[in-house]
């Protein structure tokens, strides 16, 4: 079973950096793609990122130029870098990673990130 877990979510003031990371129980080559994803109460979860497994980035218009998504082979970990944070950024964010071999999606329980001054 793949349980990713996210962390270093909090409260930031506008225009300030956040960098979270999604560490996989599993070798992160096992998945072909890594994203992610945030919610805010009454709205559908949107997609923010998203990277394959070779290395091509996309990005949703609304964070895009701001927010950077890579990953650590060695620690088998995906980051999210989120510069110039607005209050409209302030979601629990969480990440998703397929399985290349199975197809199965995983999902974290997420990161709250509060933007606020």
């Amino acid at each position: 079973q793949v349980q990713p877990v996210e962390s270093g979510g909090g409260l930031v003031q506008p225009g300030g950096s956040l960098k979270l990371s999604c560490l996989i129980s599993k070798n992160i080559l096992d998945f072909n793609l890594m994203g992610w994803y945030r919610q805010t109460p009454g709205k559908q979860r949107e997609w923010v990122a998203t990277l394959t497994a070779a290395g091509i980035a996309n990005y949703a218009v609304p964070v895009k130029g701001r927010f950077t998504i890579s990953r650590d082979n060695a620690k088998n970990t995906l980051y999210l870098q989120m510069n110039n944070l607005k209050p409209e950024d302030t979601a629990v964010y969480s990440c998703n990673v397929e399985q290349w071999y199975s197809g199965h999606e995983y999902w974290g329980r997420g990161t709250r990130v509060t933007v606020s001054s």
